[in-house]
């Protein structure tokens, strides 16, 4: 596209949105788009901010991001030019709608109440949805080999983090202007089905919950945190673990084991199985957890701690503050996420079991758990452990086989007694 194309896109912003004057009440409205609390941004800056694209007012005026500013034109001919439509016509209806919204936009965010223009703010919204729907199509449209390349992109990245998002209105009332009029049949929930899948940190593939088909949904973030909720015919426990939290070295010890599932009703679902035979039950037939497969990339972080950001910041129920502390119980040591890994319950993609380990850890840092929706089978993990065989045989094996030395020192003694006892049997008998 040439730059006379791109001045013409940008002078039909001013125009057009220019002329909408209408003021409207905005104290009804709720925030949705907050700032990382600095207890979490401070952990871990990397994890929230952009590093190619700015997505609404929060970071527009970056300086790492300004390059990619003009690249946003291209999206917006692209997109527009996919509607029967004259472009420039197809613009001023989006540009109206948006105007029309402009209160609901502005209390989305927080502090930029003098920062943008009416105009500003209108033309910043349609820009950025027309960017990140021609964005989104394109992945859509492209092979397993280039999405596998995609998955590399920082820009795709940015799309989910916390404080670089717009109005998930904004996004539909853009759809419904261009790619609904278009020849494409994709649905925006489609589009976005497939965008989340490249922040999926699970094995099994994201769905939508029934939970989400009449949700109010804030933005793409929160489009993603709606996927991670249970359906309608699950219903999670609730409560506060108690006080007795074992790591998942302990909790083997005691001969539970740990093994992969999947429950269509809930993808974080965590499931206690007991032994049928509870009274052979350390012996032959041991009871587990079974539970869902983490896979640990170099995005599961920043994915991980921008949900958590956002449970923080709203109303909604925190199941993934609850699943992250759930492993953050679960791993204190390398030791934990190696067993996990054997177990085929985590798979480690970062190099090491302590980047893994501290990886989890520090996630959980300054976590506020207002709900557990695991309390149930943490109590029952916990009623198992306290048995008599189960506490002292993980006693036993944490003291005397911890580690080869203190096995082979138990061995060495073992048999020294041994030869002792031999000794005095023949020395009584030979007197």
């Amino acid at each position: 596209m040439e730059n006379r194309d791109v001045d013409i896109i940008i002078d039909t912003f001013k125009l057009v949105v220019s002329s909408v004057k209408e003021q409207k009440d905005t104290n009804h409205f709720s925030r949705t788009i907050n700032m990382v609390p600095s207890v979490f941004r401070d952990l871990s800056p990397v994890s929230f901010d952009p590093r190619v694209v700015s997505i609404g007012p929060l970071h527009r005026h970056d300086e790492p991001l300004q390059l990619f500013e003009d690249q946003k034109a291209t999206y917006v001919d692209s997109l527009l030019h996919r509607v029967p439509s004259p472009p420039e016509q197809t613009l001023k209806e989006c540009l109206l709608k948006a105007a029309a919204s402009i209160d609901m936009i502005r209390a989305s965010y927080p502090r930029i109440e003098k920062a943008y223009s009416d105009t500003e703010l209108s033309t910043m919204m349609v820009m950025d949805a027309c960017f990140i729907l021609e964005f989104i199509l394109m992945i859509s449209k492209s092979s397993d080999e280039q999405k596998h390349l995609l998955r590399g992109s920082p820009m795709l990245y940015d799309l989910v983090l916390l404080e670089n998002q717009i109005p998930f209105l904004v996004l539909n009332l853009i759809f419904d202007l261009t790619i609904a009029k278009s020849q494409l049949t994709n649905t925006l929930t489609e589009l976005l089905i497939d965008l989340v899948q490249f922040f999926n940190i699970f094995e099994t593939k994201l769905t939508v919950s029934d939970r989400t088909v009449d949700f109010h949904l804030d933005h793409i973030l929160g489009f993603l945190e709606t996927c991670y909720w249970p359906s309608l015919k699950y219903t999670p426990s609730e409560g506060l673990p108690g006080s007795a939290i074992h790591s998942t070295i302990e909790l083997n010890r005691a001969g539970i084991i740990f093994s992969p599932y999947r429950d269509e009703r809930w993808q974080m679902t965590m499931e206690y199985k007991s032994s049928k035979f509870s009274c052979f039950s350390w012996f032959w037939f041991k009871p587990s957890l079974r539970m869902p497969v983490l896979r640990i990339d170099n995005i599961t972080e920043l994915i991980l701690r921008n949900l958590i950001a956002y449970e923080r910041t709203s109303t909604y129920p925190s199941y993934i503050t609850s699943y992250a502390a759930a492993m953050d119980m679960l791993v204190d040591t390398e030791e934990d996420i190696a067993k996990l890994i054997e177990s085929k319950v985590v798979l480690n993609h970062l190099g090491s079991n302590e980047k893994a380990t501290s990886m989890i850890n520090s996630i959980c840092a300054q976590n506020r758990l207002e709900n557990f929706y695991y309390v149930d089978q943490w109590q029952e993990l916990d009623a198992y452990y306290n048995k008599y065989w189960p506490k002292n045989i993980a006693a036993l094996k944490g003291t005397y086989f911890s580690s080869p030395w203190n096995t082979i020192a138990l061995l060495a003694g073992i048999i020294l007694f041994a030869l002792t006892v031999v000794q005095t049997i023949y020395t009584v008998n030979a007197a």
